[in-house]
């Protein structure tokens, strides 16, 4: 299969499942290298994520200007400085130290706030009952909170639908028109739910090659 047709098939069951609503689509290019980034681009895609600082940063600077970086992983403060001048779209926001920093370092910059939808305290995302206050303490901070950004719970679809389904429903109660959810193996779901942004990779561009050790 080529991408070309993996991206048709993508927006086919886009369309399929949100007939009735824009749906954005983010080609997420994490662990592949600067070849497949150049081929989205060359799809037309326009709106790529990574979740590794080291990697966007070091891919932005080779594909053109019009490219929309999302920055889509769980993220460290001291990685915002070195991301501030790339990034379009900061998904995944999910404490007072990162909305401080990101205002500091890209003051009114775009955001999605991201609560921990697995309600597990090793992943990403702040609890859902703070996610309100966290909106309101980076709206105040100068942001651009544009929405909220949720992953779902890894092997049980059950959970994951009702979480999205939380996720787009406290989305209403804030007035924040964007639902990033929905990755290759639930997009189904998140298209159900109501989203209005995937996060796609493997469907689009295959198995990511085993990453070299990282360095900390």
């Amino acid at each position: 299969m080529t991408l070309t047709t993996e991206l048709a098939a993508v927006r086919q069951e886009i369309e399929r499942l949100a007939p009735d609503r824009e749906v954005s689509l983010v080609a997420v290019t994490k662990g592949h290298p600067i070849e497949v980034a150049r081929a989205a681009y060359a799809e037309g895609l326009r709106v790529l994520g990574e979740n590794y600082a080291q990697d966007l940063v070091a891919k932005a600077p080779q594909l053109p200007d019009d490219v929309q970086w999302h920055f889509i992983g769980r993220l460290q403060r001291n990685k915002v400085k070195a991301l501030a001048a790339h990034v379009a779209l900061w998904q995944s926001v999910d404490r007072p130290s990162v909305v401080r920093e990101i205002a500091k370092r890209a003051p009114g910059a775009a955001v999605l706030i991201q609560p921990n939808l697995a309600d597990d305290p090793t992943k990403g995302g702040c609890p859902r009952d703070e996610t309100a206050a966290l909106v309101s303490e980076a709206q105040q901070a100068g942001l651009d909170v544009q929405g909220l950004m949720g992953v779902g719970i890894f092997g049980d679809r059950e959970r994951t639908a009702d979480a999205f389904a939380w996720l787009v429903a406290a989305a209403d109660r804030l007035e924040l028109p964007v639902r990033s959810i929905g990755m290759t193996d639930d997009m189904d779901l998140a298209l159900s739910a109501g989203s209005t942004m995937v996060r796609v990779g493997r469907s689009l561009f295959g198995e990511r090659p085993a990453p070299p050790p990282r360095r900390h």
